[in-house]
């Protein structure tokens, strides 16, 4: 069963090319199926470029759904990402 949560996006840049790059390698990392929604576009989390083309800016909320044997890990670790700015300086 898949399980989702919401996150805000918060770092100043959004999920630009950066941030979707460190995205999509964490979420390789996992043995899950990520993806990435906002409004009507979804995009898979090993995709750089869906990524990008979610145009999920500062202040936008993205829902995160994880399915597989890693879904839990894959969702907190993602989350923590999100949350920590993508790891960039502001």
């Amino acid at each position: 069963m898949a399980i989702e949560k919401n996150f805000l996006i918060i770092n100043k840049l959004g999920l630009h090319a950066r941030a979707a790059t460190q995205l999509a390698k964490l979420a390789m990392a996992f043995d899950a199926k990520i993806s990435l929604t906002q409004g009507d576009k979804t995009a898979d989390a090993d995709s750089v470029l869906g990524l990008m083309l979610l145009e999920s800016s500062q202040g936008k909320e993205v829902l995160v759904r994880c399915d597989g044997p890693d879904q839990d890990a894959a969702l907190s670790a993602i989350g923590n990402l999100i949350e920590a700015k993508f790891n960039e300086d502001e």
